[in-house]
């Protein structure tokens, strides 16, 4: 059972997201909030799995709000569920730590897909907003200075902080698969395009997101690009 926290100054829009998620047979709503604030409060009270957060709301706005969920600790990951699609929307967002952002406009069934990917652990960004968005707010971010080799960037996930010194660089085989991650690809995709079993895709991925410190896929998606692990899709 995926637990949610659903967030937005809107009522009518808090009432009708509660009615699509209960209606999934793997989803319990556990609380709504207003505001950012609330959001934060409810957050450390009732643990959800997700938090549904809107961006614009009067006091303690969404991204004010996630970064301080992912500065306590919590395990909760953050959905951003916006009108607003601006550059500086997605960026503030995946800078405060939001493990996804889609908006509002999207199918029932395209956010309850999202809030089970963030949920997972995966990230989403809605189609509508082109993969060109990471890129750039990885470019706009401090790359790694003295030409660190992908291989033996020791900075952390979001390049705030190092790693621990007895913390190990991503092994070759790590790389190929963050570079596959910042593509976009599933776990299923990465294992087909390596040929290896999902089960050792998967036992790389936690090994990534533990050294690069990252609280998700999408956030070690944006450490890869940051520190040049990018390539082409191969789709």
């Amino acid at each position: 059972m995926i637990t949610v926290l659903i967030v937005d100054d809107q009522p009518v829009v808090r009432a009708g997201l509660s009615v699509v998620l209960d209606a999934e047979p793997d989803f319990q709503v556990l609380g709504q909030a207003a505001d950012g604030a609330e959001a934060a409060r409810l957050t450390a009270e009732l643990s959800p799995d997700v938090v549904c957060m809107d961006v614009r709301m009067p006091g303690t706005d969404g991204i004010t709000a996630t970064r301080e969920i992912v500065a306590s600790g919590s395990t909760a990951r953050v959905l951003i569920l916006t009108t607003f699609d601006i550059d500086e929307y997605v960026f503030a967002a995946l800078e405060a730590g939001a493990s996804g952002f889609l908006l509002k406009g999207a199918e029932e069934a395209v956010i309850a897909q999202a809030i089970r990917s963030v949920a997972a652990g995966g990230g989403t960004l809605d189609q509508r907003i082109t993969h060109k968005v990471i890129t750039e707010f990885a470019q706009r971010s401090s790359a790694p200075r003295g030409g660190t080799e992908p291989g033996t960037v020791t900075r952390g996930a979001l390049g705030r902080e190092p790693l621990a010194p007895q913390t190990p660089a991503l092994t070759p085989r790590e790389t190929e698969v963050l570079r596959l991650i910042t593509q976009g690809l599933s776990n299923a995709e990465i294992g087909e395009s390596l040929v290896v079993e999902v089960t050792t895709v998967k036992y790389h991925v936690q090994s990534i997101l533990m050294k690069t410190q990252s609280r998700d896929r999408l956030q070690a998606a944006i450490w890869g690009l940051r520190h040049g692990i990018a390539g082409e899709d191969p789709r």
